[in-house]
């Protein structure tokens, strides 16, 4: 007989493979985002909200998802809220939900939207993520679901997001921690004539083991570190090469644990054994903007407004032609993969507010073009929480001419 006209079933139910893991966060906490989220969705007139990125499934639900070309989804009603997973991760989403979920299998190209119908019966407006909907999936969501009308929950929930709640903020500060201690590995392995891999491998390993000792329940996944040196540290974001590090090089350390979808960073400067004069000089103006952008993450700043008189620093030197990015950007759920919190970053068109409880960092980059002296990356990172009357630095890490120059 032939195999492909046999029934299948079109849903798995993983519910009952094994008990609810140790969450991140406590039940009072996921409660508290969902009647949030609820709120927003009743302010756009949506009688559900089916969520598809990694950031928003991640943080109204606890489950951060592997993609692997397949879809992934949350749906969040006025008394319920599931996770959509497919049946190649078995249990694994269903003992990480908070909440309930649905398993999807590949039996039919249109399981997912099963899945989907069978969550939202009778629901007339849907809320979606604008912004992570590919233009295929809403025409095959129009097609399933000729009836429904679809608004926007992507700005909503993101803005819920912005704002940290005391255990998001207990959480971010851990982390923060553990960059620090990938900093400290960074450092011990740079020595002139070790390659770029060596010394990330060394930061990973030592960061990875002290998560597991911190949360011994979490999944252990995505920390990595970046490890550039002389030409490499001209972007932000280039990737670990096998380069040795010479003697006078200009290096950049890039600590990046990963803890239950959420992401901290530390970055630093620094130099193997010596720099030039032009080298110090251009690193301690870095040093001060640092210094100054931390100075103005306080409530009731704005955005645009702190980039703008960081921008006046880097003129008065002549060296504002050479910044790289923005000066920094919000933290909590998101990766080098994926999810943003583009509504809180620290450019010159982003007119948000600072208020308590927003997580952002201060991270001023400026390259230095190769033909030209004290040529290369200069880059120093911290993370800091707004408070009632000015903010909290939780990165510890040092930084500068005085405390980077690794012999």
């Amino acid at each position: 007989m032939d195999g492909s006209v046999l029934p299948r079933e079109r849903l798995q139910d993983f519910t009952r493979n094994g008990p609810k893991v140790t969450l991140t966060f406590t039940a009072a906490e996921m409660q508290r985002r969902l009647d949030a989220v609820r709120g927003a969705m009743a302010a756009v007139g949506a009688d559900a909200a089916l969520f598809t990125s990694y950031h928003n499934i991640n943080y109204y639900s606890d489950f951060l998802y592997c993609y692997f070309g397949r879809r992934y989804g949350l749906v969040v009603t006025p008394d319920a809220s599931t996770s959509i997973s497919a049946g190649i991760d078995g249990g694994q989403p269903a003992r990480r939900t908070f909440g309930g979920n649905v398993t999807y299998t590949d039996w039919r190209k249109d399981n997912w939207f099963h899945a989907v119908r069978t969550l939202t019966g009778g629901v007339k407006r849907l809320g979606i993520e604008f912004d992570h909907i590919t233009i295929d999936t809403l025409n095959l969501l129009k097609a399933e679901f000729p009836e429904m009308e679809f608004v926007d929950i992507a700005a909503p929930a993101m803005r819920l997001r912005m704002v940290k709640s005391a255990e998001e903020i207990a959480h971010i500060t851990e982390m923060a921690r553990i960059a620090d201690v990938g900093g400290a590995a960074c450092v011990e392995a740079t020595k002139v004539g070790t390659p770029e891999h060596e010394v990330a491998l060394h930061s990973t390993a030592t960061m990875v083991r002290e998560i597991a000792k911190t949360w011994p329940h979490a999944e252990l996944l995505d920390t990595w570190t970046w490890f550039q040196s002389g030409l490499n540290t001209d972007g932000a974001h280039n990737p670990v090469t096998s380069r040795r590090i010479e003697t006078g090089d200009i290096l950049s350390l890039n600590c990046f644990p990963m803890v239950a979808g959420y992401y901290v960073a530390l970055e630093r400067t620094l130099f193997a054994e010596s720099a030039t004069d032009e080298h110090i000089r251009l690193w301690e103006v870095n040093c001060a903007v640092h210094d100054r952008g931390k100075e103005l993450l306080v409530p009731g700043n704005r955005c645009s407004d702190i980039a703008r008189e960081l921008n006046e620093m880097y003129a008065e030197k002549n060296l504002l032609q050479y910044r790289s990015f923005g000066y920094g950007h919000s933290f909590g759920v998101l990766c080098h993969y994926y999810g943003r919190e583009a509504g809180l970053e620290l450019r010159e068109d982003c007119d948000t507010v600072l208020e308590p409880g927003m997580v952002v960092s201060m991270e001023p980059m400026i390259t230095i073009p190769e033909d030209m002296p004290g040529a290369g990356g200069y880059r120093e990172h911290d993370i800091l929480v707004v408070t009632e009357d000015g903010n909290d630095n939780i990165t510890g890490f040092p930084y500068g001419p005085e405390h980077l120059i690794v012999k």
